[in-house]
């Protein structure tokens, strides 16, 4: 008798992560990938200190569903105020999901923290998670379609480590909750 090959699900689509061209860390990305990976989508980890201009090369040449942003070094806030606008520059990505998490600042005022995601969304991205946990990004993309495009209203901070969604659709537009977005 033979058993049948498992037969894997259709990938949902090519995600881009990559962090900022400021920030060495790589464990982030790593989280990251294998929870899109175990999500269904095909990944394409550029990996850290990415240059600007290579990861706008990268998301033309290979047109992904969603491009993930990740910083923990502090330097998110700044380097993407410079990132979003040269990525949404591109006519292929102008309808692109552009998203990014982690440690964006070093400010420890809310409001201050809620002004610079707000300046993120500003520059042309489609959620920011600030100071947010991973599986933030996981209710975001299992509330939206299969793109991760937003579906309904903003959710509040990450309150454990399940990744299972929250109840009813949410979509956080920002989110800040406890460190840690890789």
């Amino acid at each position: 008798m033979v058993n049948e090959p498992a037969r894997l699900p259709a990938p949902r689509g090519t995600v881009i992560i990559s962090s900022v061209a400021s920030d060495a860390h790589t464990w982030n990305l790593v989280l990251l990938q294998l929870l899109l990976e175990e999500m269904g989508y095909h990944v394409i980890n550029l990996g850290p200190c990415v240059p600007d201009a290579l990861l706008v090369e990268e998301c033309v040449l290979r047109r992904p569903t969603m491009v993930v942003i990740s910083s923990i070094n502090g330097h998110g806030y700044a380097d993407g105020l410079r990132l979003a606008p040269r990525l949404r520059a591109r006519p292929e990505l102008a309808a692109t999901p552009i998203v990014i998490g982690g440690k964006l600042g070093v400010v420890e005022d809310a409001i201050e923290r809620d002004r610079q995601s707000a300046a993120l969304l500003e520059a042309g991205f489609d959620a920011v998670f600030a100071d947010a946990h991973a599986t933030d990004l996981c209710r975001y993309l299992r509330s939206g379609d299969p793109a991760g495009q937003p579906a309904g209203q903003p959710v509040g901070p990450s309150v454990g480590p399940s990744v299972e969604p929250s109840a009813g659709p949410a979509v956080p537009r920002t989110v800040a909750g406890a460190p840690g977005l890789p």
